[in-house]
Order: C-alpha cells, then sequence, then structure tokens
C-alpha cells in the first residue's frame, strides 16, 4: 500500500509535467520545428541526469546496458514521433491517439474480466476522440500519434524492466543519453537546431526539465512500485491534461463529443486505480 500511494501521486505529477513541458515545447516548432525542439528537450536533459546522478557506469552489466539502450531507443522514437504529430494536430487529439499503446499493452496482460473492461472503455474513448466525419482530419497526424503510442509500451515495459535490476535515477540518466545518441543524427540531418537563440536555448532547457528530467524520473519510480498495466491504464489521465494545456496554453479546442470521450478514458483510468488498490489491500489482508 505504501509503495503504491508514493507511486500513484508520482505518475500524476509527471503527466502534469509532461504536458505542461508539451505545450511550451509546441510554441518553439515555429522556431526550430518539431526534430530541433525534441532535440533540445533530450540531449538538455541527459545533461542535465548526468551532471545531478553521475552514474557509475563501469558497474553496469552486460544485461543493465542493454535494458538501458532499449530503454532509451523507445524514449527517443516515443517523442520524436509524437512531436512530429502535435505539429499536425491538437495535443489533446495526439495524446488520446496515442494511448492506444499503453491500451493495448493494459489488455495484452490483463488477467481479469474487469481489467478488460477498464481497457474497453479507455478504446472507446479513443475512437470517440477522433472527428471521422470531419474534412480537415490529418491522417498523417493521427498515423504519427498512433505509432508514437506502440512506442509508448515499449517504453513502458522496458523501464519496469531497467527500474527492477538498476537504480532509477541511472537507468533513467542512462537511458537519457542512449535517446540523444539516437535523436542526434536526425537532428543533424533536419539542421533547424543549430538556429538557437538565447531565448530559444532557454525555452528549451525548461521544455527539458519539464518534459524529461522530472516526469522520466517520477515514472522510473512509480515503474518500479506498479504493476505495467495498472500503470498503463493509470496513463490515460493524459489526454485530459493534455486537452487542458492545448485550450490553456495554445488555444485548442475541443468538441462536446471530443470532451466525453475523454471523461471516458479518464473512468478508465480511475476504475483501474480504485480497483487495483483495493484488490491489493484484499490480498494483503487475507495473507495475514
Amino acid at each position: 500500500m505504501k509503495n503504491s500511494n508514493i507511486a500513484i501521486p508520482a505518475t500524476l505529477l509527471a503527466i502534469i509535467c509532461v504536458q505542461g513541458g508539451a505545450s511550451i515545447a509546441k510554441q518553439l516548432f515555429p522556431l526550430i520545428g518539431p526534430i530541433g525542439t525534441v532535440t533540445l528537450r533530450i540531449v538538455l536533459s541527459a545533461i542535465l541526469l548526468t551532471l545531478i546522478n553521475r552514474p557509475k557506469f563501469l558497474q553496469f552489466t552486460a544485461q543493465k546496458w542493454k535494458y538501458c539502450a532499449m530503454y532509451g531507443v523507445g524514449l527517443a522514437a516515443m517523442n520524436l514521433i509524437f512531436y512530429m504529430a502535435i505539429q499536425r494536430i491538437p495535443l489533446g487529439l495526439a495524446v488520446t491517439v496515442e494511448f492506444a499503446g499503453p491500451l493495448f499493452l493494459a489488455l495484452a496482460l490483463s488477467r481479469k474480466l474487469l481489467d478488460v473492461v477498464w481497457a474497453l472503455l479507455a478504446c472507446i474513448g479513443i475512437l470517440l476522440i477522433v472527428p471521422w466525419q470531419s474534412d480537415h482530419v490529418d491522417l498523417m497526424g493521427l498515423g504519427l500519434a498512433f505509432l508514437a503510442g506502440m512506442f509508448w509500451a515499449l517504453y513502458i515495459v522496458m523501464g519496469g524492466k531497467v527500474a527492477k535490476i538498476m537504480d532509477g535515477k541511472d537507468a533513467v540518466t542512462t537511458g537519457m543519453l542512449f535517446a540523444s545518441l539516437v535523436i542526434i543524427p536526425f537532428a543533424t540531418w533536419d539542421g533547424a537546431v543549430f538556429n538557437l537563440t538565447p531565448e530559444i536555448f532557454a525555452k528549451g532547457l525548461g521544455v527539458a526539465i519539464l518534459s524529461s528530467a522530472l516526469p522520466f524520473s517520477l515514472e522510473i519510480m512509480a515503474l518500479k512500485r506498479l504493476p505495467a498495466k495498472t500503470f498503463s491504464i493509470l496513463m490515460s489521465l493524459e489526454p485530459a491534461f493534455a486537452a487542458l494545456s492545448g485550450l490553456v496554453f495554445l488555444a485548442e479546442e475541443l468538441s462536446f463529443l471530443q470532451w466525453i470521450s475523454i471523461i471516458c478514458v479518464i473512468a478508465a483510468s480511475i476504475g483501474t486505480t480504485v480497483f487495483n488498490k483495493r484488490g491489493s489491500h484484499e490480498e494483503t489482508t487475507s495473507n495475514l
């Protein structure tokens, strides 16, 4: 219970940080584009975390390097593709479609009928938010958001594995370094990141702290204490925070039906959290 009580607030704080950072990041798109923005975010985060955490790389085993590399690749791909998606479609819509990845993961890991019910409710929410009848739907943006969701699932799986075999701070730092190695070639090819000004750098540093350094540290803490399926559906609160951030900071409005879809996803998140917590309490009581 104690571990769960720590993990859930950590996950919620991570969600708030990520979506607030994403709103700031989208404001940088006209200046350095999505690739330049995500490069600033990941590389600056890697530098900050390395300076703060100082991982003992020489003590890493081959398994730790392997897991950190896969964790970093998932992290880089998830963020790069997601930023390309929100360049084309509203933040709330992109995050809701992206949630298909954690949703499929939750379904795959479910062993109880109630888990499937919550995941299906979230699925209904995802289907409702897509403006199927609109002639202005950016299919490329939707596709990119869905693909980002698949890498989100990989990030959750590998984050859970790496958190079990090494210190969370070392895992996040090393993962961010691998993510930097993946993203730098794209930034070099794109070239927009070289158009830096002090103002752009300051905003990029804010994005790095809000969207990567702080939330990924909180998430690795949560992944060590929560089952992957619980974490996956708990993350369904992301669309609501994304929609609110998009509305407040970017003036991106959603339709009434799309807000209903977000409520469905939130209901699924609350349901799985409450019932998993209750189930854990009952199991603990029965073992006494």
